[in-house]
């Protein structure tokens, strides 16, 4: 179970910044609402999952694949290009979270 909170917590974080790049600053209401919604479940989730993972691991997870997402997020939506470094670097992130889940018996306390 703590890992589909882990899940929700990062599809509610992808959620959640992805309006906020259509808040514009906060400046239009329903993105806005739906910024403080995603957090808000983000975090309660992450709080969850804390119960049975370890805190490093799970923010490892977290982050790492929110980035991952939101990358694919604005490239599809928002039309941003990333460089060569930029790519790799967000492959290698991809890389360390395989390898944490795949391999680590930290990943579950």
């Amino acid at each position: 179970m703590h890992h589909l909170y882990l899940g929700i917590a990062i599809l509610a974080e992808v959620i959640g910044t992805s309006a906020l790049k259509a808040s514009e600053g906060f400046t239009r209401l329903a993105p806005s609402t739906i910024v403080l919604i995603g957090y808000g479940v983000a975090f309660y989730s992450l709080a969850l999952a804390l119960r049975a993972i370890p805190v490093g691991v799970a923010y490892a997870v977290w982050s790492g694949a929110g980035i991952a997402l939101i990358t694919l997020i604005g490239w599809l939506i928002f039309k941003q290009r990333l460089d060569a470094p930029a790519l790799i670097g967000i492959l290698l992130i991809v890389a360390g979270v395989f390898v944490i889940q795949v391999f680590s018996r930290s990943a579950v306390a």
